[in-house]
């Protein structure tokens, strides 16, 4: 299980990297659609962050 919750990190920051890359083309503050998606992905990417971290520290229990 760790390694699918490894690429669905990877894919989500992938996909927040995207975004930002892309808001960082226009000129001006970005739309505040995509502030919220940025945002989102980033809740996201904690919650697998941390249930990945979880996950690990139960596999290493002794």
């Amino acid at each position: 299980m760790s390694t699918k919750l490894d690429a669905l990190l990877e894919r989500l920051k992938a996909q927040q990297r995207t975004l930002i890359l892309a808001m960082a083309e226009h000129d001006g503050l970005p739309a505040g659609s995509a502030r919220r998606q940025v945002a989102e992905l980033e809740n996201v990417i904690a919650a697998v962050a941390a249930v990945a971290a979880d996950r690990e520290r139960r596999d290493n229990k002794p």
